[in-house]
C-alpha cells in the first residue's frame, strides 16, 4: 500500500482568501492549453493572431467551468442544488462533470466558429488535441482534494484516502484517470493529428478515446453517493453519458473517412 501525500487543499492562504489546488489546476489546464494550442495556430489558420486565439481560450473556459459546474447540478446532485442553490457557486469544492463541460465547449466553439466564419468540425478538431491537458490536470486537482477515490482493493499501489469514512486502501481512481484521459489521450491525438486528417476525425478519435478510458476507469471508482449504480449493479452514470460519445466518436470518424474516400 502507497501512503497518500496528504497536500493541502489550500495551495494560498492569505488572511480570509483562500486559494485552492483545484482552481489552480484549471488555470494550469487552460494555460498549457493556450501555450501549445499558439504552437499550432500557423498549422489551423495562419491569419488568426494571438487576440483571436485568446478569445477562443476565454470562451471555451467559459464553456468548461459553466457547463462542467451545470453538468453536474443537472446530471449528478440536482436535489441537493435545488434544496440549497448557493451551492453552485462552491466550485473549489469540487463538483464539476466532464460531459457538462464537453457541452459547454461545444456551443461556446459553435458561437465562436459563427462569429469566425469558421467550420465548426474544423475549429473542433483543433482544438480537441489541446483538451487532454486540462483533463490531466483536472484529475490532479481531484486526487489532492482526497474526492472521487476508486473502490477498496489490494493491490500494492491502493491508498488510504483521509476522505473515505471506512479509512481502507483504495485504488487512486484519478491517477488512473490522469493517466488515461491526460497523458494517454494526449499521445495518441497529437500522434494521430502529425498527418493531416480529413475534418471530424480527430474530434471523432477524442470522443470515442474518451469515452473508452472513463467507461473503463468506472468500474474501480466508486459512484457519487447520491446515485449509486444505476443498472445491474455496476452501470454508472458516467458510463451512461460515456455510450453516445463513444457511438458518436465511431460515427464522425465513419463519415469522415467515408467522405474522404468519395473526394479520392
Amino acid at each position: 500500500m502507497l501512503q497518500y501525500p496528504a497536500i493541502d487543499p489550500v495551495a494560498i492562504a492569505i488572511g480570509p482568501l483562500k486559494i485552492h489546488w483545484y482552481g489552480l489546476m484549471y488555470l494550469v489546464g487552460i494555460g498549457a492549453a493556450w501555450l501549445l494550442a499558439k504552437r499550432r495556430l500557423a498549422q489551423f489558420d495562419p491569419s488568426w493572431n494571438k487576440d483571436t486565439l485568446s478569445d477562443l481560450v476565454f470562451w471555451c473556459a467559459l464553456g468548461v467551468i459553466a457547463g462542467g459546474r451545470l453538468g453536474y447540478v443537472l446530471f449528478y446532485d440536482l436535489a441537493s442544488y435545488i434544496a440549497n442553490p448557493a451551492l453552485v457557486l462552491r466550485i473549489w469544492e469540487g463538483g464539476m462533470s466532464f460531459h457538462g463541460g464537453f457541452i459547454g465547449v461545444l456551443l461556446a466553439v459553435f458561437w465562436f466558429a459563427r462569429k469566425q466564419k469558421k467550420p465548426f468540425w474544423a475549429l473542433m478538431d483543433f482544438i480537441a488535441p489541446l483538451v487532454p491537458i486540462g483533463l490531466g490536470a483536472g484529475r490532479i486537482g481531484n486526487f489532492i482534494n482526497a474526492e472521487l477515490w476508486g473502490k477498496a482493493s489490494s493491490v500494492p499501489w491502493a491508498m488510504i484516502f483521509p476522505t473515505d469514512p471506512a479509512q481502507l486502501p483504495r485504488h487512486p481512481s484519478q491517477l488512473y484517470q490522469f493517466a488515461l484521459e491526460g497523458v494517454a489521450l494526449f499521445v495518441i491525438l497529437w500522434l494521430y493529428t502529425r498527418k493531416p486528417r480529413p475534418t471530424m476525425a480527430v474530434s471523432g478519435l477524442f470522443a470515442l478515446c474518451y469515452g473508452i478510458f472513463r467507461f473503463a476507469v468506472e468500474f474501480v471508482r466508486v459512484p457519487d453517493a447520491q446515485l449509486g449504480y444505476l443498472a445491474f449493479d455496476w452501470l454508472t452514470m458516467g458510463q451512461i453519458l460515456c455510450l453516445p460519445m463513444m457511438a458518436v466518436g465511431i460515427l464522425l470518424m465513419f463519415i469522415a473517412y467515408r467522405r474522404e474516400e468519395a473526394q479520392a
